[in-house]
């Protein structure tokens, strides 16, 4: 089975796909067919990746997955949220490393370090698929003082895991893809798609 990933982003398409092989699905970025990004005008993940599910599905014709995750600082009240990709830009501190800089700036005096990093999924078997399936993880951690480790992207390296002792950065990235939010909604959702599309 064909899956078109609505997303651009190839850390994603990384981590999601061994994830999916064993259901033998071959997933394809959008960005491969063509497709544009989705507008994501919403203020919850479920709004934005059931947008992007529908997009993707739309122009390729396929099956869809999306996922809207993002960092959720409690002292910022579950914010930057869905905005998490444009936060350094709001900050004048533009791009991936950016996004890190802005955190750590803003968190500077910060006793409370508490976060939580949070994935959406949503498949749908076409764009217009009554009963789309969904699917969420959160992996709670705290907001470290400094980037620690080199693996990941995004917000790993300042993502501390008291389970492990380390940042999202510095686990093997099959430890990582167990154990963070996309993964766990990964695994969710392959619950649902054998329950639901390949039973």
């Amino acid at each position: 089975m064909q899956l078109v990933l609505a997303s651009h982003n190839q850390g994603k398409l990384t981590e999601l796909r061994p994830l999916l092989a064993p259901l033998g699905v071959k997933l394809i970025s959008q960005g491969a067919l063509g497709i544009t990004e989705a507008e994501e005008p919403f203020h919850t993940f479920l709004e934005n990746a059931l947008t992007k599910a529908r997009h993707a599905a739309r122009a390729s014709g396929l099956p869809a997955l999306a996922d809207d995750a993002g960092l959720c600082v409690d002292t910022f009240g579950g914010l930057p949220g869905v905005d998490t990709a444009h936060y350094g830009a709001h900050n004048g501190c533009p791009g991936e490393d950016g996004n890190v800089r802005a955190l750590l700036q803003n968190m500077q005096g910060e006793k409370n370090r508490r976060a939580a990093m949070v994935c959406t999924l949503v498949a749908l078997r076409h764009e217009n698929d009554p009963e789309p399936l969904v699917a969420t993880g959160r992996v709670q951690g705290e907001i470290t003082h400094e980037k620690t480790g080199t693996g990941g992207f995004g917000f790993d390296p300042v993502f501390f895991l008291p389970n492990f002792g380390c940042t999202f950065a510095e686990l093997p990235p099959e430890v990582k893809n167990a154990h963070s939010h996309r993964g766990r909604a990964v695994q969710a959702m392959l619950a649902l798609m054998r329950e639901y599309w390949f039973a």
